[in-house]
């Protein structure tokens, strides 16, 4: 896949330009940028499904079968596993293509041997030969046990992610667009798609906010750098580019300061000659008697000499090149506000069972302190999700007990970022949450989250999943909590975001439920406890 000064943009504001690429069998490239800088539009610009607003996208050879896989958190209703794994392996499209060139071949119609040629040899690149197969197969191994004939909308959280995971190692495209393959990927999940990404001879463009999993798989990096509007491909891995950049950054940065520095070295000096050009005209004028011709034409050729010594410095800062001073790129700054302390037992669980279908979790008896800072792991379908809605009363219990402790202010990045689903502006909705702050105090407080006026205004539910983390995240800092309960809180988060999550975690104070499977965030977050999930049971 080659792209030649692609551009892109979102009304009058300008994502990206001049953008170069090549994305060759064996590339890893990822794609990073801050949220909001065009990386999905850039995908799905080269995947076709946006038209080339300038530029061009083409592909070498031009059969070469292109796979954009976003990630769906919403499931289809009426879309079986099957279809599923079809619809995103390329399969079913090209079945369908291929059913549609078949009976145009049977009824004679002209040109169809060559379209029939061509879907058939499209269907079995994709690799629907032998689909079911090998999706029997895949499904048994990732722990996915239920029937390809099982409706995707009844299937649990860990299995649709392990159905995701699916469909990707089933995939057999030439050219791999992968919009945040790691979200919602428990440790074994992101352990199988490191070694697919690493393992496939075709080229690769994704986007993922794991800075673990791109220390790992990519080979390049293309910055999408909006803040100096600026395109940027690095060779070498995330780690390299990561200092790269630093040096770059620094380099761009010294270069403004020379140039700024001589160039009001040089206005300094223009504007002395100037002055004392003026003062000798003046003193020439007032001082020399009419009789006095020496004087006056001594006094007129120094004038003359200071003004063309402050015109040799004027040229002298106009053959100056130019050195752009590098934009103040946004950062987020953002602090959690800790409510009154709570008493001493924040939570507790007496041998507290749950069952959902066949799902149980328990019998679990636990108690959470105040201050304890826990983290949370355990594979997709372990049981997680259900032990945080139950400790916090939102999942009736079968057996036992379960209570919040007095004077607890619960904080969740999850339920926080279901407000912000609705037809309402943003605004809106974010000050009917935090009824005591004026209209200014929310614009201003979501302006510190990057959330400006082009996205106050627009309804909730249009803002990206990145941009609705932004917004839960101000909630918090706008609300005092003392029990925050983190579920995943890095998904749809730009890298800079996650890395200012992990600092303001740093210096809360409250009691902390951190499920992640973010290896860098488990290192850099301090915790007091770790509860190991399985099978419904908690360990820890």
């Amino acid at each position: 896949m080659i792209a030649r000064e692609l551009a892109a943009g979102h009304g009058d504001r300008t994502l990206f330009s001049g953008l170069d690429l090549v994305v060759a069998p064996g590339d890893v490239i990822g794609l990073v940028g801050v949220n909001g800088a065009g990386k999905t539009t850039l995908l799905r610009t080269l995947a076709g499904i946006l038209p080339v607003e300038s530029g061009t996208v083409s592909l070498s050879p031009p059969s070469a079968n292109v796979g954009y896989l976003p990630q769906e958190r919403e499931r289809r209703s009426g879309e079986s596993v099957r279809d599923f794994l079809a619809r995103r392996t390329g399969v079913g499209p090209a079945q369908r293509a291929l059913d549609e060139a078949t009976e145009a071949l049977t009824e004679g119609r002209p040109g169809a041997d060559d379209a029939y040629s061509g879907a058939l040899e499209r269907w079995l690149d994709l690799g629907g030969a032998d689909l079911d197969e090998r999706a029997a197969q895949v499904a048994a191994e990732l722990g996915l046990d239920v029937a390809l004939d099982h409706p995707m909308t009844a299937l649990s959280g860990g299995q649709a992610a392990r159905a995701g995971m699916a469909s990707l190692l089933l995939s057999r495209y030439d050219i791999f667009l992968l919009d945040e393959p790691t979200n919602d990927l428990d440790l074994d999940g992101l352990r199988r798609l490191e070694e697919f990404v690493t393992g496939l001879r075709a080229g690769t463009l994704l986007v993922s906010h794991d800075r673990e999993f791109l220390a790992r798989t990519v080979t390049k990096v293309l910055e999408l750098d909006l803040a100096q509007q600026q395109v940027n491909l690095f060779g070498g891995g995330y780690t390299a580019y990561l200092e790269e950049r630093e040096r770059a950054r620094l380099h761009a940065r010294e270069q403004y300061e020379e140039y700024a520095e001589k160039k009001d070295d040089l206005l300094e000096r223009a504007r002395m000659q100037r002055a004392w050009m003026e003062k000798g005209v003046k003193n020439a004028h007032r001082k020399a008697p009419d009789n006095d011709k020496i004087g006056k034409k001594y006094r007129a050729e120094a004038s003359e000499k200071q003004a063309a010594k402050a015109r040799q410095t004027e040229k002298l800062i106009e053959r100056l090149d130019v050195v752009e001073e590098p934009r103040k790129e946004w950062e987020l700054r953002m602090e959690i506000a800790v409510a009154p302390r709570a008493g001493a037992v924040v939570a507790t669980m007496r041998e507290a069972v749950v069952r959902r279908g066949g799902f149980t979790l328990g019998p679990v008896t636990l108690q959470i302190d105040w201050a304890d800072r826990v983290a949370i792991t355990g594979a997709n379908g372990s049981g997680k999700s259900t032990l945080l809605a139950a400790l916090l009363g939102r999942l009736p219990l079968d057996e036992g007990s379960a209570a919040l402790g007095p004077g607890v202010v619960v904080g969740e990045i999850d339920q926080a970022r279901g407000l912000f689903l609705g037809d309402e502006a943003l605004a809106r909705a974010f000050g009917e949450a935090v009824p005591e702050f004026s209209d200014a105090d929310v614009r201003t407080l979501l302006a510190k989250f990057g959330l400006k006026a082009g996205h106050v205004l627009r309804p909730a539910a249009t803002l990206s999943p990145g941009e609705r983390t932004r917004a839960a995240l101000a909630l918090l800092q706008a609300r005092g909590v003392n029990l925050l309960v983190l579920d995943e809180p890095t998904n749809h988060l730009d890298l800079a975001a996650i890395e200012q999550l992990e600092s303001a975690l740093s210096s809360y104070t409250g009691t902390l439920l951190l499920v992640t499977h973010d290896r860098r965030m488990l290192e850099a977050v301090s915790t007091t406890r770790h509860l190991e999930v399985a099978a419904g049971k908690v360990i820890g």
